[in-house]
């Protein structure tokens, strides 16, 4: 079962990103919290939504999603991370988790939907592709930590 997320989900939620991030090799990287997440996504002016697939009566898939602004092409959806628990992968949970996000794309009057993958994901880039994906590879992607930024504006 697919449906929206509710705060109540956010610890299994920051269980799945962790997960992920294990996955990407990148465990220490996540220094997101629930409060945080709850903050962010269910203050006033919320930053992200999220879809939760359950099996079971247990959360086993998420995708995240914001809206972003371009210039060239106006309001887009933007998919920040697609997960399934790895004991759930290969059971096309993340396909009706990734039509989900495709149909809520196109109800939200979005002009296209956006996201990223790692260039040495296969099974994801493999699966992106069953959907003719555009794999862009001129642009680089680009961040600063907020631990930065305030060193570069001299601020302590």
């Amino acid at each position: 079962m697919i449906r929206e997320g509710k705060w109540e989900d956010l610890p299994r939620v920051l269980e799945l990103i962790k997960e992920l991030a294990e996955y990407e090799h990148a465990p220490d990287e996540v220094t997101n919290t629930v409060a945080m997440m709850e903050k962010d996504g269910f203050g006033p002016i919320p930053a992200y939504g999220f879809l939760v697939a359950e099996a079971d009566d247990t959360i086993v898939g998420l995708a995240l999603y914001y809206y972003r602004y371009s210039t060239w092409k106006g309001k887009r959806l933007y998919l920040e991370d697609i997960i399934v628990t790895e004991a759930f992968r290969g059971k096309g949970i993340g396909k009706q988790l990734f039509e989900i996000v495709l149909k809520k794309t196109l109800s939200d009057k979005c002009t296209g939907m956006m996201w990223q993958v790692l260039d040495w994901n296969k099974p994801a880039i493999d699966f992106y592709k069953k959907y003719q994906t555009n794999l862009d590879s001129e642009w680089i992607n680009c961040n600063l930590e907020s631990s930065k930024i305030k060193e570069i504006l001299n601020l302590k």
